[in-house]
C-alpha cells in the first residue's frame, strides 16, 4: 500500500511507517482506511509476530480526520453512523492483536492521530516541543469519535480525562508524560523505534489492553467511587456555567465519558459513535470548522497578505505611553524588537515602560518568566520625550488619545523621522485613515493599525487601508502584525472601520432596550444568554461613557470637516442621549467615577444602579427572545453593511474579527457565519420583523443579502 511501509526484523517485530502518498501529513483519508484494513489483516496473518511499532515518515506523527468531508457531509444519520463505525474499526482490530503495539510519536499526534496512539499498548514520545498530543475536537464542535473519549477515560480516569476532553488541550511531551497521555519520553526522534522495540522485547505479554482484561478498574476510581460520582454529578452544572448551554459538544462528551464507565467497552464505543453522528450536522460544528479551522488557517497562512518579499522590523517607535501605547511596547519587546516609547514627558514615558515591568512581574510570580528574561525585555524599551530619538525607525505606531487635532499635530511632527522605507501606523479606533493621512507628506506610507485593549491579551490587530495606502505598505503592516504574534485582519477605510462600528451597536442596543422598558437585569441576562462575554451595560462601564462622549464630539467635528451629516453611528441614538446624561450625573464608568450603570463597592462587588428607570421612554413589553435577538441581530446587520459597503474584504475576516476583536459569541462562528447558520432568507425576514417593531436600524436590504450570498458562493 502507498500509505505505509512494512518492515519485519529478525526479532519478529514489524515496524509500520505511515507515509501518505503525495501529502505533507498523514491523515484519515479513504486511502488510509483501506490501508489500515489491509494492515490489520496482514499483521493478524503474520507468522512469528512478536510486536508492532507504529511510526511516521512525516514531520508530524498523524493528524485527524478530513474536516472538508465533515463540513460537506450530507449523509443520513444511519449512513453516517456506518461511516463512523467503519473509520474507527481498525483501531479496535489493532488493539485486539495478541502482541504488543507501540506508538513511536515523533511529532504532533492530534485528534485521530492520538486516538491511534490510545489504541496502542504503549506510547513513546520524542522530547520535541512540536510533538504535541491531545484531542482538540471539542474546539471544532465535535467529540473524539474514533475511541478518544472512551479510551482516554479508561486510560487516565474520569477526573483527569474530562478537563482534557472538554478544553481540547494539546500537551507537550513533558506535560503529556506527567498526565499519563504517553508512557515514556526519549530525547531524540532517532531513539524512538529502538526504544519501542526494546519495550516490546521486555514486555512480550503486554498485548492486551487493560480495559480488555478481566477485573479492570478505572484509574482514580470506578463509576461508583464517591469521588467519581461527585465529579460526574458536578460536571454538568459547572459546564453549563461555562458554556451557557450554547455548545452541544461538551455536554455530549460528559455524557459519553461518564456512561462509558457503566457499560461494556464495545457498547461505549458505539455510544461514542452515536454522539459524533449527532454533532456533525449541527450549526455549531459547521461554524467552528469553518471559522476556527479553515478561517484561522487562511489568516495565519497569509492567504490575505499581498504577495511580495517578507519584511522584518528591528527598530520601532510608539507614540503615547498610556495603557494602549505601553501595551504595544510590551508586544514589541516580547518579540525582541527595540522600541522607543515616547510621550510628552520623560516621566510619562518611564511610567509607560513600567507597564511592561508589571506584566513581567506577574509572569515571574506564576513562574512563567525569569528575572533575566524580564531584564532583557526592559532593555528593549527606551523611554523618550524627544522626537529626534525617533530618527531612522522602521515603523512608528501613533497611539495618542482619539482626538483628531492631537493626532494631526503628532503625525505632522514625527512622520519625517521615519527611515526612507519606513511606514507609519495610527492606532485609531474610528477616525478615517484617509483623513489622518492628509497630515503626513507621503500618504502612501500611512496605514491604520487598530490594537485592542488590553493589548497583552487581545491578540488581534485591525489593519485599515486608506485611499492612498500602497500595497507595499499594507504588506509591511501585515508582516509587522504577524511578527509580534498577533492576528491580522485587513479592512478598508470608513468611519469606525469594521470593529468599532459593530462594537458600538452592541453597546447602543443595550441602551435602546432600556429605553424600551426592559429591566437592566434582563438586558444583562439577555447578553449572557446569547453568549456575549459581558452584558452591554457592564461593557459601557468598562469602556466609559466619558470616552464615548469625547469620541462623539470628535466625530461631530469630523462631520463639519467632511461636510457629512452624522455619518458615524447615526443609529446609536440611545448611546448619545443616555451616555451624555450619565456623564452629567457623574457616573462616567468604573475607572472614572467608580460608578456607571453599576455601583462598584470596596469589596470588589458591583450592583446595578437603582435609578436607571429614569431612562425608560416607553414600556414596549419586549419579550426576552426579542431582547436576545436584538443584541445579536444589531451586530450582524452592521457587519453585513460593512461587507456590502466594501469595508470588509472577506467573509473570513468578518467572522474572525467579530469573535476575537468584538466578542461575538464563538459558538456562532462569527457575525456572518451566524447569518448563514440561520439561513440568509430567514435572517432577512427576522431582521425586518425587528425593524417593523423596533426601528429602521434592523433593516436588511436585498443588496446586502445578495452580497453575502455571492461572497459565500465564491469562497465555496
Amino acid at each position: 500500500m502507498t500509505e505505509y511501509t512494512y518492515k519485519k526484523d529478525a526479532d519478529g517485530i514489524v515496524t509500520v511507517t505511515f507515509d501518505a502518498s503525495g501529502k505533507s501529513a498523514n491523515t484519515m483519508t479513504q486511502a488510509w482506511l483501506d490501508g489500515m484494513f489491509d494492515l490489520t489483516d496482514r499483521l493478524a496473518a503474520e507468522e512469528g509476530l512478536k510486536g508492532v511499532v507504529l511510526a511516521s515518515a512525516k514531520k508530524t506523527f498523524f493528524a485527524g480526520g478530513d474536516l472538508e468531508d465533515i463540513l460537506a457531509n450530507d449523509m443520513q444519520p444511519e449512513d453516517l453512523m456506518a461511516y463512523i463505525e467503519r473509520n474507527k474499526a481498525p483501531f479496535r482490530l489493532l488493539e485486539k492483536l495478541p502482541v504488543p503495539v507501540v506508538a513511536a510519536i515523533n511529532g504532533a499526534a492530534l485528534g485521530g492521530g492520538y486516538e491511534m496512539c490510545l489504541a496502542s499498548n504503549y506510547r513513546i514520545i520524542a522530547n520535541n516541543p512540536k510533538a504535541v498530543v491531545g484531542l482538540p475536537e471539542v474546539q471544532l464542535g465535535l467529540l473524539p469519535g474514533a475511541g478518544g473519549v472512551v479510551r482516554l477515560t479508561a486510560k487516565i480516569g474520569l477526573e483527569k480525562a474530562l478537563p482534557l476532553l472538554l478544553e481540547g488541550k494539546q500537551l507537550r511531551p513533558d506535560a503529556a508524560l506527567k498526565m499519563g497521555l504517553v508512557d515514556e519520553m526519549v530525547e531524540t526522534v532517532e531513539e524512538l523505534v529502538p526504544a519501542a522495540k526494546a519495550w516490546i522485547m521486555a514486555n512480550p505479554n503486554m498485548g492486551t489492553q487493560p480495559w480488555d482484561q478481566r477485573g479492570f478498574t478505572y484509574p482514580g476510581g470506578d463509576a461508583d467511587a464517591p469521588n467519581v460520582r461527585m465529579a460526574a454529578t458536578m460536571a454538568p452544572t459547572m459546564l453549563y456555567a461555562k458554556t451557557r448551554g450554547l455548545l452541544p459538544a461538551p455536554e455530549k462528551i460528559v455524557d459519553i465519558a461518564v456512561n462509558s464507565m457503566r457499560m461494556g467497552f464495545d457498547s461505549a464505543l458505539r455510544a461514542e459513535s452515536r454522539g459524533i453522528v449527532s454533532l456533525i450536522p449541527t450549526p455549531e460544528c459547521k461554524a467552528a470548522i469553518k471559522t476556527f479551522f479553515f478561517g484561522m488557517q487562511a489568516v495565519k497562512s497569509g492567504k490575505i497578505r499581498p504577495e511580495g518579499a517578507q519584511t522584518r522590523f528591528e527598530k520601532t517607535a510608539v507614540l503615547g505611553a498610556g495603557m494602549m501605547g505601553a501595551g504595544i511596547a510590551w508586544a514589541h519587546a516580547s518579540k525582541g524588537m527595540h522600541t522607543i516609547l515616547k510621550d510628552i514627558s520623560l516621566e510619562n514615558a518611564e511610567k509607560g515602560k513600567g507597564y511592561t515591568e508589571t506584566l513581567a512581574d506577574k509572569r515571574i510570580a506564576r513562574k512563567r518568566m525569569t528575572e533575566e528574561k524580564k531584564d532583557a525585555l526592559l532593555s528593549l524599551i527606551t523611554p523618550s520625550a524627544d522626537n529626534d530619538d525617533l530618527n531612522g525607525v522602521e515603523i512608528i505606531i501613533e497611539a495618542v488619545f482619539e482626538d483628531i487635532n492631537l493626532k494631526e499635530k503628532v503625525i505632522g511632527e514625527t512622520f519625517g523621522q521615519l527611515s526612507e522605507t519606513g511606514i507609519y501606523g495610527s492606532n485609531t479606533s474610528s477616525l478615517p485613515i484617509s483623513v489622518l493621512a492628509e497630515f503626513c507628506p507621503d500618504p502612501t506610507r500611512f496605514i491604520g493599525l487598530h490594537f485592542f485593549s488590553p493589548v497583552d491579551k487581545m491578540k488581534i490587530v485591525e489593519i485599515i487601508c486608506g485611499e492612498k495606502t500602497s500595497t507595499e505598505t499594507l504588506r509591511k503592516a501585515y508582516d509587522y502584525v504577524t511578527q509580534i504574534g498577533y492576528l491580522p485582519i485587513v479592512v478598508n477605510d470608513s468611519r469606525g472601520f469594521f470593529t468599532s462600528r459593530v462594537f458600538a451597536t452592541y453597546l447602543d442596543e443595550g441602551l435602546q432596550l432600556m429605553q424600551d422598558g426592559v429591566s437592566p437585569v434582563t438586558i444583562e441576562r439577555a447578553g449572557w444568554k446569547v453568549g456575549m462575554p459581558v452584558g452591554p451595560l457592564a461593557v459601557h462601564d468598562e469602556v466609559s461613557m466619558e470616552l464615548t462622549r469625547k469620541a462623539t464630539i470628535t466625530h461631530k467635528e469630523l462631520d463639519k470637516r467632511l461636510n457629512e451629516d452624522a455619518a458615524f453611528g447615526k443609529h446609536n441614538t440611545a448611546t448619545q442621549i443616555i451616555g451624555t446624561k450619565m456623564c452629567e450625573l457623574g457616573r462616567r464608568g468604573r475607572n472614572w467615577d467608580k460608578a456607571g450603570f453599576y455601583n462598584y463597592h470596596a469589596d470588589g462587588s458591583k450592583t446595578l444602579w437603582d435609578k436607571l428607570d429614569q431612562f425608560v421612554v416607553e414600556d414596549l413589553e419586549v419579550p426576552l427572545q426579542d431582547a436576545m435577538d436584538r443584541l445579536l441581530y444589531r451586530q450582524a446587520v452592521e457587519t453585513l453593511r460593512c461587507l456590502e459597503e466594501g469595508v470588509l474584504n472577506t467573509e473570513v475576516e468578518g467572522n474572525v474579527g467579530s469573535i476575537f476583536a468584538i466578542g461575538f459569541p464563538p459558538h456562532t462562528g462569527g457575525a456572518l457565519q451566524y447569518i448563514e447558520g440561520i439561513g440568509l432568507d430567514a435572517f432577512q425576514t427576522r431582521a425586518n420583523e425587528l425593524a417593523t417593531k423596533y426601528g429602521d436600524r434592523f433593516i436588511v436590504t436585498d443588496a446586502e443579502i445578495d452580497r453575502l450570498r455571492s461572497v459565500v458562493a465564491k469562497a465555496a
